[in-house]
């Protein structure tokens, strides 16, 4: 299995499946002298593991991180320095129950990876799904962690904007709601009205989608490059490549659509600085591949779990035709747990161009 890896200059490989004995990560790429902690990886693990309400999978994971390599101690205790080798990060598994999957073993669950990896392969790893589950985000969660301290002054924050046909009230945005639910919701009301919808959800053994919003401050203007180097190309295959994503949308996105020239124009003027200053920001923070200066807003539409409890149609391995019924512990919408994924990846394409661009340009 190839194309485990992403990235150019801030490269991540990424290993390990969902029942396995560990999954990890391997950052090549990484600038010496970065000043961390396994405390500073573990924050941003710590809001994506599993098990923390009722509205997520309750696999019990601690995903407690160790940084393996590409470091060395500093005089404070704790803290790291990375040398600018290889820096590799490892994650036991631990609450893993391959029974709940014997089922499935043979069939394929519709809405999931399981047939196209047997028609690709002729094998697939049916606890769990193997590569193809959500277990092997976490590792890309650990190396955004680090990805964030590559880039002076950069700030990746996200937040779940949609669930269903349910989306916040924008007048009531606030980012430190994000952390004062489990949802991640900048929205308090929307907050207490996605907890009633997906209490209804759960109790049916069924799945539903959501839209997750993530917004880059600090991302030096300049950074990204024309046609084949785009910076929202990259961002956009890197959430793309989040499992049960189905859109990516950068700025207005798919709004741009309905909108004039006239509305759709970011301004410019010259501001107090001496800087031109845009005075709106509908681009999400890139023009022609290249950033702005501007915040970076990014979009992406996470589908319903395949994994739920209503009977469906399907066939197994041997051309049968079956119902397929998941047991096991799953995501009632796995767009929650998406958030953490979602800044990662953003924060890795950041730094991997923040890098390209110091390389090309020498600033």
């Amino acid at each position: 299995m190839s194309h485990n890896s992403f990235g150019h200059l801030f490269r991540v490989t990424t290993w390990g499946e969902s029942h396995g004995p560990a999954i990890g990560c391997v950052v090549d790429g990484t600038p010496p002298g970065l000043r961390f902690s396994e405390s500073h990886i573990q924050r941003f693990l710590d809001e994506r593991r599993p098990g923390q309400s009722r509205y997520t999978t309750q696999r019990q994971e601690p995903d407690q991180v160790r940084v393996l390599s590409g470091v060395m101690p500093s005089e404070t205790e704790g803290e790291l320095i990375s040398t600018g080798t290889p820096i590799a990060l490892h994650i036991d598994n631990v609450d893993q129950r391959s029974k709940d999957y014997s089922d499935i073993a043979r069939r394929y669950r519709p809405g999931h990876a399981d047939i196209t990896y047997d028609m690709k392969y002729g094998v697939r790893d049916y606890r769990g799904g193997g590569r193809s589950s959500a277990r092997e985000t976490a590792t890309r969660v650990a190396a955004g962690a680090i990805a964030r301290l590559v880039v002076p002054g950069l700030v990746v924050r996200g937040a779940l904007v949609q669930i269903g046909d349910v989306a916040i009230d924008r007048s009531r945005f606030d980012w430190d709601e994000t952390r004062r639910n489990p949802f991640f919701c900048p929205d308090a009301r929307t907050a207490e009205r996605w907890a009633e919808l997906l209490d209804g959800v759960r109790k049916r053994g069924s799945s539903i989608g959501a839209v997750v919003e993530v917004v880059a401050e600090g991302v030096p203007a300049g950074i990204g490059a024309p046609l084949y180097g785009k910076l929202d190309a990259d961002i956009a295959a890197g959430l793309m490549s989040i499992n049960a994503v189905k859109g990516v949308e950068i700025g207005d996105g798919f709004a741009s659509a309905a909108l004039s020239g006239e509305d759709n124009a970011d301004e410019i003027r010259m501001g107090n600085d001496g800087r031109p200053q845009f005075l709106s920001n509908h681009a999400g923070g890139i023009l022609g591949g290249i950033a702005t200066g501007q915040p970076v807003v990014a979009r992406f539409a996470v589908k319903p779990t395949s994994s739920i409890l209503t009977p469906r149609r399907s066939v197994d391995a041997d051309g049968q035709e079956v119902d397929v019924m998941t047991k096991g512990r799953h995501d009632p919408c796995v767009g929650i747990r998406a958030v953490p994924i979602g800044e990662a990846m953003v924060a890795c394409a950041i730094a991997d161009h923040y890098l390209r661009h110091r390389a090309q340009t020498g600033r």
